[in-house]
């Protein structure tokens, strides 16, 4: 009974997401109760489980509020506009160079986790650049969406984060592992963007006669008056400073992430807009995105509380592992990680992990394999195709913007994008990070 309830709710709420009928939120809030009284438990069992769910994942909520708040302010004050002006100006004329340049442009744009203001950045930047040189705008996107995606590993990104809920642990100790793997992954990227960028080069003589315009003179769009009223090009230096102690601070471990992003959000506001009136200006105007971040972790933690406390997670595991052949069940999380990029294509960030990945927990552990195991595999294995689904918000924006097709993307950039994921997969586990059974 158990077994067909749980597995009711979360497909209920997979169904749910991926039709888009209500929001994550009033989904996964809703479903669970709703199949908790109906397997019998009173509202006294229910508010343990909340309490329990909740309480398991407050600190993850903390800090995608003030980290939201904190890399939004730093994009306000103009960060991150000068390193993506100055990678523009270094590319500028050279399809090779112009490839590889926009994965590093891609990988800044990302470091706030927040795919929209990527591609705001990146896209109007470099589009005009690439059709100036008659070079594939899909190109563009392969390797925007490749390199975002990579970088969207971080703590505040997302995909972490909803893993850390999952196994109920601290996402800063979740994330460290992970730094090495982002570093291979750009890596492969980079190449890839050598060897595509050379492609390029080779289509553009045979097609134009010329390897690109060299010496265009593209300068980036100019600021908006809004932009330039936020921005702080006087206090870059200063602004550079807390941005490199907040990283430092933050990947040493000596405060929880939360609480070091509460203390950057204060300096940044604190630096940078002295008036209190533009202090809670710049918090209202990202509030937006900390808000609906933290509602959907604490939906989540509700969820899984009650998954959890009911057994119902439990019954489900052992209900499958009960019909998978045991030689499977040590590598179903391997599995399902080498099939991540064309499960983005049908679930949801919230459906991948918040319904497939505590089933595979649940019956990985039960084959002995260690819990971060299973979140690292099913998590390198999707996270490169981030953006190269159409559940991307995101990515159709950045479409919008360049007026390229999503169908066209996608036959542009999968295939190359499942390899980035499965090379980058085997070298988390040639280098240990999810060490074989």
């Amino acid at each position: 009974m158990l077994t067909f309830i749980g597995l009711s709710i979360i497909l209920l709420i997979v169904a749910l997401l991926l039709t888009e009928k209500v929001s994550p939120v009033i989904a996964m809030i809703l479903v669970p109760l709703a199949g908790a009284l109906a397997a019998g438990f009173d509202f006294g069992q229910i508010k343990e489980f909340y309490t329990d769910g909740t309480r398991s994942v407050i600190q993850i909520v903390i800090m995608f509020i003030f980290a939201i708040l904190f890399f939004g302010i730093m994009s306000d004050v103009g960060l991150f506009r000068p390193l993506i002006n100055g990678l523009v100006k270094l590319t500028r004329g050279n399809i090779v160079a112009v490839s590889v340049g926009t994965v590093f442009v891609s990988v800044i744009a990302q470091l706030d986790g927040a795919g929209a203001t990527t591609f705001l950045l990146v896209v109007p930047a470099l589009l005009p650049l690439y059709r100036r040189l008659n070079m594939n705008p899909y190109l563009l996107f392969l390797l925007l969406a490749a390199s975002a995606g990579v970088v969207n590993m971080l703590p505040w990104g997302g995909p972490t984060g909803r893993v850390a809920t999952v196994l109920q642990m601290d996402v800063g100790e979740l994330y460290r592992p992970l730094f090495a793997v982002q570093i291979i992954g750009i890596t492969y990227i980079a190449a890839l963007a050598l060897f595509l960028g050379l492609r390029e080069k080779k289509r553009i003589e045979a097609e134009h006669g010329t390897t690109a315009h060299t010496g265009v003179l593209l300068t980036p769009a100019n600021l908006t008056a809004e932009e330039a009223a936020l921005a702080r090009p006087q206090l870059f230096w200063l602004n550079v400073v807390l941005f490199a102690l907040t990283m430092t601070l933050l990947f040493s471990g000596l405060l929880p992430p939360g609480y070091v992003f509460m203390i950057a959000t204060s300096l940044v506001l604190l630096i940078n807009y002295r008036n209190p009136k533009e202090q809670i200006g710049r918090i209202n105007a990202h509030a937006g995105g900390a808000i609906m971040m933290a509602s959907i972790i604490l939906a989540a933690g509700s969820f899984l509380g009650i998954l959890k406390g009911s057994g119902m997670l439990e019954a489900i595991a052992n209900s499958l592992v009960a019909v998978l052949p045991d030689a499977a069940l040590p590598y179903l999380h391997i599995i399902i990680g080498i099939l991540g990029i064309p499960l983005e294509l049908v679930l949801s960030t919230d459906a991948y992990y918040f319904g497939l990945f505590p089933i595979v927990e649940q019956i990985t552990s039960q084959a002995g394999v260690p819990p971060t195991a299973a979140g690292y595999a099913m998590l390198i294995g999707s996270i490169v195709g981030t953006f190269v689904t159409p559940l991307s918000p995101a990515l159709w924006m950045g479409l919008g913007l360049a007026q390229l097709s999503m169908g066209r993307h996608i036959r542009y950039s999968f295939f190359w994008i499942w390899a980035l994921s499965l090379l980058t997969l085997l070298s988390a586990v040639a280098i240990g990070v999810v060490p074989l059974p």
